[in-house]
């Protein structure tokens, strides 16, 4: 009887800890995986986790056979059409900016966005790695005059930094 009991308690205790432990791993799920809405179309918005590109890539071929480099305002996406252009608003702060999209990102990966590091730098996350965003689908002429715009402003803080 005294071994019943003792198998009794051990079935008791591994099952207590498989449950134990199934929790913690359905808790741990990161704050990208809870917030990745990757059904994304091209006349919506979505929100999920931007990413940036590691230097590595740098001149790489993107999708779109241009040679890709860190300082453009380019991205990829899984689920957007190649050359549309988006306006990518960081949640934390506030901050925006327009990328076109020229590249594709890892099936598995399961981020939203995958920006060029110029984008993340501008959209303050460049020092996290990754930030929670609002992407939405802009025409093309407002996406071409955001980028322009935004060259503009770089090179105008490039040009007064090195006044300094």
């Amino acid at each position: 009887m005294h071994t019943f009991t003792n198998m009794y308690r051990m079935k008791y205790i591994f099952t207590l800890l498989i449950s134990i432990l199934f929790t913690q791993l359905s808790f741990a799920q990161s704050a990208e995986e809870n917030i990745v809405s990757r059904d994304i179309s091209d006349d919506s918005v979505a929100k999920g986790v931007a990413s940036y590109y590691h230097d590595k890539f740098v001149g790489r071929p993107t999708s779109t056979g241009e040679m890709f480099s860190n300082e453009k305002f380019t991205a990829a996406s899984n689920t957007l059409s190649l050359n549309t252009y988006v306006k990518v608003t960081n949640l934390a702060n506030g901050k925006y900016l327009y990328v076109r999209i020229n590249d594709r990102m890892a099936k598995n990966n399961k981020r939203l966005i995958d920006m060029a590091s110029i984008c993340a730098k501008k959209l303050d996350y460049h020092n996290k790695g990754l930030a929670k965003v609002k992407v939405e689908i802009v025409p093309e002429e407002e996406g071409r005059n955001g980028i322009l715009a935004q060259r503009t402003e770089l090179n105008t803080e490039k040009a007064a930094a090195n006044k300094l």
